[in-house]
């Protein structure tokens, strides 16, 4: 009898014939001690750079968070939007003045804060997110107590000086944030904090913000996305990104960090103190950079790890 049959070829020697989808099948064995591991896990992501304002990376972020969630892990996004609000400072006629490394926030900055993150970026992204169905929903820090912070008042030269509402987080409550994840759905959270002693809402550092919910929610991974590949070994005189490092490594490394990586990289180091496994930083100008970073072996960013994973692998 013929080796065809209804429209099928015949193998030629009895070889069977090479699949042209071989590679993909690769790729997804690859990534299965990864979704093995990370399965049930929570994983913090902290939206940020020109992931926020390039379309395409907008919608490439959206897939990969879309993705976790589809493959058993559970995402929690946080997000500030300093582009965003500058273009609307601009356009209001108000000045954006930094001290400290930190938006100097105005009562009426405050009300421009507010409306652009909860407003516009948040309600964007949760968009791009439920194009694949009902999963996203957006808060804020303050919404359920979730994020609490006083005025920040930082020193400089030995100075204090007046930032405006501007937040140091003082506590963190996950029950709103939980409650999303057991019914399957993906919290979106602008960085924005209610006030432990007054009336106000505060701005706070949406890596800082990340960091602290990473902490509170007991998650297996904080994943910061930025502007740039990752930590940089001896930056400028080196573009080689150190792939992984310590907290005691990391501590070392503070001081000599540009103003920009400070606010991620002691997020990172927060997170990481307080029992989170992994803190990623990662280059959001790479399509689907996350899952590189979580489901490949090679792994592209920074990952900081406890002093007791110094060797070996995650």
């Amino acid at each position: 009898m013929s080796d065809e049959k209804a429209g099928q070829p015949g193998t030629s020697g009895g070889t069977a014939r090479k699949h042209t989808a071989l590679p993909k099948a690769q790729i997804l064995i690859e990534a299965l001690p990864w979704l093995t591991r990370h399965n049930g896990k929570i994983v913090v992501i902290k939206f940020g750079g020109n992931a926020m304002i390039d379309e395409d990376l907008k919608a490439a972020f959206a897939q990969d968070v879309v993705f976790l969630r589809q493959a058993g892990l559970k995402p929690v996004v946080v997000h500030g939007g300093g582009p965003q609000i500058n273009a609307q400072l601009d356009k209001q006629g108000l000045v954006s003045e930094f001290k400290a490394g930190l938006r100097v926030t105005t009562p009426e900055a405050m009300d421009v804060v507010r409306m652009v993150l909860a407003g516009h970026v948040q309600r964007e992204l949760v968009g791009l997110l439920n194009q694949h169905g009902p999963l996203a929903v957006g808060m804020t820090g303050e919404d359920a107590r979730t994020i609490i912070a006083t005025k920040h008042s930082p020193e400089i030269g030995g100075e204090v000086i007046d930032i405006g509402r501007v937040g140091e987080i003082t506590s963190i409550d996950t029950g709103a944030i939980e409650a999303l994840l057991a019914d399957g759905r993906i919290p979106v959270i602008s960085s924005i904090a209610g006030s432990a002693d007054d009336h106000h809402v505060y701005n706070v550092n949406a890596d800082t913000a990340a960091a602290a919910l990473a902490a509170a929610l007991g998650a297996e991974t904080l994943m910061v996305l930025t502007d740039v590949e990752g930590l940089y070994a001896d930056w400028p005189n080196s573009d080689e990104v150190i792939s992984k490092l310590t907290v005691s490594e990391l501590e070392k490394l503070l001081p000599e960090l540009s103003s920009g990586m400070v606010p991620k990289m002691e997020g990172c180091l927060h997170a990481v103190r307080n029992g989170v496994n992994t803190a990623r930083v990662l280059d959001g100008r790479v399509q689907h950079s996350i899952l590189l970073e979580i489901f490949t072996d090679s792994g592209i960013g920074t990952m900081v790890v406890p002093d007791h994973q110094s060797g070996g692998t995650e």
